[in-house]
């Protein structure tokens, strides 16, 4: 993993650094790593041992520029099994996105069994060579993540799986946790499950990422499984997972979008 992180602690600003560069608007920052940033203040501030984030809805209501990002948290309701968290992300006095978190308290597992999908058949990221430079890159942009797909990841239009691990830490001085490798990861949902022929043409405006269980190693497993899209609206899902098998999924509600010069 590289040193270069996303952002640079500063006070209580996270300045962020220009690997943070999103696709729509070279001036912009990637909708990851806002979600990574306020998904990492909750666990910080809020989770303990067995109190774990089952929950996150991130909503993403403006581009963001590089202007240092404070972040704000509220307990909004706390229980002996629940705790739910608020958080806002403001830069320049404008509030930026902001993420409902749900954590739920660890017991021990019921009897019975339940119905869950087969088992994911796709290889491990050992078996892959690594994917080449995504298509949807400004000029300068530099990778964020490592992908390893069979096939083409974008523009196939067809199911699509892949595996994809972070580069470089979140906050500088700061190892990625368990949590936040998901945190981050979790937006390449709308980009999986929303693009097709002619490429990415929507940009998600949340991310709902669900977790019954915290990733174990470094890869994410992402296996597209719905989209739908009409009049320029369109939702995404992909199940995620870990190299034991399925730790949640993610979903997205995504707008018709153009990238920016």
């Amino acid at each position: 993993m590289t040193t270069d992180a996303f952002f640079i602690p500063a006070g209580d600003t996270f300045v962020p650094q220009p690997i943070c560069r999103g696709p729509w608007d070279p001036n912009s920052l990637h909708g990851r790593v806002v979600a990574g940033l306020l998904g990492a203040e909750v666990e910080r501030r809020h989770a303990e041992p067995r109190l774990r984030v089952a929950r996150m809805t991130v909503d993403l209501w403006r581009l963001p520029d590089f202007t240092p990002i404070t972040v704000a948290t509220r307990v909004q309701r706390e229980g002996g099994r629940i705790r739910i968290v608020d958080a806002e992300a403001v830069a320049g006095g404008r509030s930026i996105g902001r993420a409902s978190v749900v954590l739920l308290r660890e017991s021990d597992q019921p009897a019975g069994e339940v119905w869950a999908p087969p088992a994911w058949d796709f290889p491990p990221p050992s078996a892959l060579a690594p994917d080449p430079r995504p298509p949807i890159a400004n000029e300068g942009w530099q990778p964020m993540w490592e992908s390893r797909s069979q096939g083409r990841a974008f523009g196939a239009v067809a199911q699509k799986r892949t595996w994809m691990r972070e580069l470089r830490p979140l906050i500088a001085g700061q190892p990625l946790t368990p949590f936040q490798r998901v945190a981050v990861a979790c937006d390449f949902a709308s980009p999986l499950a929303n693009s097709g022929s002619a490429g990415l043409a929507y940009i998600n405006v949340d991310i709902s990422l669900y977790l019954h269980r915290y990733p174990a190693g470094e890869w994410i497993g992402f296996e597209s499984t719905d989209h739908g899209a009409s009049d320029g609206i369109a939702m995404g899902q992909c199940r995620l997972y870990d190299e034991d098998g399925p730790i949640g999924a993610a979903t997205v509600a995504a707008v018709a979008q153009r990238r920016r010069a």
